[in-house]
């Protein structure tokens, strides 16, 4: 035993991390801690360790995030690729234009959170921007999630059912009902606000790129 703290010592001077002893040498690494818990160069030598392994594990994330957004760069790419090949026969439907321009005038315009949103008192514009996402778009109804903001004063149920009605999505897939609190309690919207949610990165993109090409087209008129 002798023979092994002697060694093991030796390894440590060198370097050599408890794991890399304990295999080599069979000895456990609890007992290597005993061995050298007291020693001063060899707590110096676990910090060098610690901040190599801190520094390679930062330079390996740093590749990995690099490879990660270069990845979902191409992805998007593809989005917008797909937008402009399908733009040429989608540019004079009708129901493609409504959602187009409604989303144009309503809907979040940040496009790095990947949130296609838009937000609307009127039960035909909701339905309208509805059909659009789950007819142009090509979204299934599972993955459109309304959600409602309401006035205390108002019957959240009844206001369920109305804007479950508008959107043509079931009342289960409404998140959470928001109630506005504030200065004025009492009603100030017959059937309150209603919001249509879908993450998605890639439609956010087509969705930008078509206004882009609209906006184009326009401007030839």
């Amino acid at each position: 035993m002798r023979n092994d703290k002697h060694i093991a010592k030796q390894f440590r001077k060198q370097g050599e991390s408890y794991n890399a002893i304990s295999k080599k040498l069979g000895i456990q690494k609890s007992t290597l801690s005993t061995w050298f818990s007291e020693l001063g160069w060899s707590q110096s030598i676990k910090y060098e360790l610690s901040q190599k392994a801190y520094y390679i594990a930062r330079k390996r994330l740093r590749l990995i995030n690099k490879k990660r957004s270069k990845m979902w760069e191409r992805w998007r790419e593809e989005a917008r690729k797909d937008a402009i090949r399908e733009f040429a026969h989608l540019k004079r439907n009708p129901l493609f234009l409504a959602g187009l321009m409604l989303y144009w005038g309503e809907g979040d315009n940040k496009i790095e959170n990947g949130r296609v949103r838009l937000t609307n008192t009127d039960p035909e514009m909701i339905q309208i921007f509805s059909r659009f996402l789950r007819n142009i778009c090509n979204v299934s109804k599972e993955n459109i999630r309304p959600s409602m903001i309401l006035y205390p004063d108002l019957d959240q149920k009844n206001c369920l059912e109305f804007w479950s009605k508008a959107s043509g999505i079931a009342e289960r897939q409404f998140y959470k009902t928001q109630f506005i609190i504030g200065r004025h309690l009492t009603r100030r919207l017959a059937n309150g606000i209603c919001t249509i949610h879908i993450s998605s990165r890639q439609l956010k993109e087509k969705i930008f790129t078509w206004r882009k090409l609209y906006k184009q087209e326009l401007m030839r008129v």
